[in-house]
């Protein structure tokens, strides 16, 4: 089967334990972590080239090739989990992208200040 390819920041302890954490609860090995870091030395170069916001938000390429990001992909990746899909079903009703959207993105755009920055890449 396929796998679905996510791109993490490695300089984020949040980032880097969150795909510890995710790894660990991947039993099928559906997901493949590359750093943003290291995009260049990929065939996902062309993310960077389109100027998404990279280090902002995770980005996925589902294994059907379909782009996602910031709480769209963690809602993708939790589907993907034998444990934590259950749970992600509810993510998907109409009202929740409106509600953790912004939660996402406020987080995102704090969690440098709340938990820091590595001075070299972590999770790799």
């Amino acid at each position: 089967m396929k796998q679905h390819v996510v791109f993490f920041d490695a300089q984020c302890p949040l980032c880097a334990n969150t795909k510890k954490v995710v790894k660990w609860l991947d039993w099928r090995n559906r997901i493949e972590w590359i750093p943003v870091q290291r995009i260049e030395d990929t065939p996902y170069k062309f993310l960077k080239d389109e100027g998404r916001d990279l280090y902002d938000q995770i980005h996925m390429v589902t294994s059907v090739g379909k782009i996602l990001a910031g709480f769209e992909t963690i809602r993708r990746i939790l589907m993907a989990l034998p444990l934590t899909s259950p749970l992600s079903l509810i993510l998907y009703l109409p009202f929740m992208k409106k509600i953790f959207t912004p939660l996402y993105m406020w987080v995102s755009t704090h969690r440098y200040h709340w938990f820091g920055r590595y001075d070299s890449l972590h999770g790799v």
